[in-house]
């Protein structure tokens, strides 16, 4: 902490510990300084890091747009908006700043110095805002990089969780774009003893019946059904495939 009551990273030490935990080495150390300085530890609002948050904001939802269409190329619109909020959300970002231990380089006012546990907001904040400054001393290409670092496998994780369940979502909205018709699923077979079941179901669109799936349950049997729709449609091999 200095005169001011700031907490300051103490040295070049402690700022190269920094740069190797995130990969990226700056060439100009004031535009680092500036990311990690909280408006509470800095002389006035204009040395604090929320221009640079407003910047990084930009180019985190810029480049995991980008990442998403590339990834995920038979997802649409409202898919990849979804897993895009989730992504660049304030929980999201503040997640990974905990991981990163930002906490730790932080130039803070003393009144939250001090504090055990930061807000969420503050280390949201700080990964835009580091974003916008790696983006600024090194373009595009660094920036990308680091956002595919420590935010891919939050896209991943995303995309399980709002898309991984919901294919037959997917396939309906395909169908009744592109032919007109809406899936059904047809029970072509099932098996085992009651209390533990398993069914084969294929999804059918417009008298078409596409490779059917086994799943635990109907409802799951149905979701791997219509992947596999899905996969055939797009000109791709099925991923579940039933005897």
């Amino acid at each position: 902490m200095d005169a001011s009551g700031s907490s300051v990273p103490a040295d070049d030490v402690l700022l190269e510990k920094l740069q190797q935990r995130i990969g990226y080495k700056f060439k100009d150390r004031n535009l680092l300084l500036s990311a990690l300085t909280h408006a509470s530890g800095a002389e006035h609002r204009l040395a604090s890091n929320e221009r640079l948050e407003f910047l990084g904001d930009a180019i985190l939802g810029a480049v995991v747009c980008e990442i998403l269409f590339r990834r995920y190329p038979h997802y649409l619109e409202g898919e990849l908006t979804r897993i895009k909020s989730v992504v660049v959300s304030r929980e999201t970002c503040a997640r990974v700043s905990r991981a990163l231990g930002m906490q730790d380089f932080l130039i803070l006012g003393k009144g939250i110095a001090g504090q055990a546990d930061l807000p969420s907001s503050l280390l949201s904040d700080v990964f835009e805002s580091l974003t916008a400054a790696i983006y600024l001393d090194g373009g595009h290409r660094a920036a990308r990089r680091f956002i595919s670092a420590f935010l891919g496998p939050e896209i991943t994780l995303a995309a399980e969780g709002e898309i991984g369940s919901n294919y037959k979502s997917l396939l309906q909205q395909l169908a009744q774009r592109e032919m007109g018709a809406v899936p059904k699923y047809v029970l072509l077979d099932e098996k085992g003893p009651d209390h533990s079941k398993c069914f084969k179901v294929a999804a059918c669109i417009g008298g078409e019946q596409y490779q059917a799936a086994w799943g635990r349950n109907k409802k799951e049997a149905e979701q791997r059904a219509a992947r596999n729709a899905l996969c055939q449609l797009h000109g791709e091999p099925p991923p579940f495939v039933a005897e």
